[in-house]
């Protein structure tokens, strides 16, 4: 069953790379899409399962400025049925000439999370990166950046007691996928215009095939991240 083997890697990960601890308030990064939601659902599961012992709560970022909807009505009812508190924020960046607005979206939204997560006491922040995407990115950085890293499993901010955290990271995108179909989950009403990454889609297409001449590639990268230490930052 998918919803038993996804909660059960969820559960590998937060053991393995000791992602939250007894005592945790956990503020999940909840934007609506089907990564996010499946997180919070999960790890609201999980939260009934002791030990560890933790605090769970949503937070949503609206940017005024970026054509995108979301059903909020539909985020607060779902986080309802969780019992877990939702923080509906709105904001806004002023565009720049020199840099581009995924990034000063990304900037401002990671701000938003961080003064949050400071003010409701939070000690980790959870955000929806399944294993795909860490993967994806390893290829990306390494292709475009000449580095082998990739989004951390585990980091630990220097300048505040927060530290960043991916539960889903063991988890495969298509059985999130599955598991979104087979709870209904309520697609976004209108996606962000800027959210179209050629780069992210041809690495997608280019791992595909090379996981077509190695099935093991997941594996094997994974592994080469793990021997790496790059999947935790202290």
């Amino acid at each position: 069953m998918i919803e038993q083997r996804l909660l059960r890697l969820l559960t590998r990960a937060l053991r393995e790379y000791r992602l939250i601890d007894d005592g945790d308030h956990v503020l999940v990064a909840l934007s609506g899409g089907k990564d996010s939601l499946c997180l919070l659902e999960l790890l609201a599961q999980r939260r009934q399962i002791y030990p560890p012992r933790f605090q769970l709560s949503a937070v949503h970022i609206r940017m005024e400025n970026v054509a995108y909807e979301t059903d909020t009505t539909y985020l607060e009812d779902f986080c309802r049925q969780l019992d877990v508190p939702l923080h509906i924020l709105t904001t806004r960046f002023d565009e720049s000439p020199e840099k581009p607005p995924c990034f000063l979206c990304s900037w401002n939204r990671r701000k938003q999370i961080f003064n949050l997560a400071q003010e409701l006491g939070c000690s980790k922040i959870a955000l929806g990166h399944h294993q795909d995407d860490i993967l994806h990115t390893a290829l990306m950085n390494l292709t475009f950046q000449g580095r082998f890293g990739s989004m951390p499993v585990l980091l630990r901010m220097k300048k505040m007691p927060v530290s960043i955290i991916r539960p889903l990271c063991l988890c495969h995108e298509a059985d999130i996928l599955s598991y979104a179909e087979a709870h209904h989950y309520q697609p976004q009403k209108k996606r962000c215009p800027y959210d179209t990454d050629t780069h992210r889609t041809s690495m997608r297409n280019i791992y595909n095939q090379l996981e077509q001449l190695n099935p093991e590639l997941r594996y094997s990268l994974w592994h080469a991240l793990e021997r790496e230490n790059k999947l935790i930052e202290l």
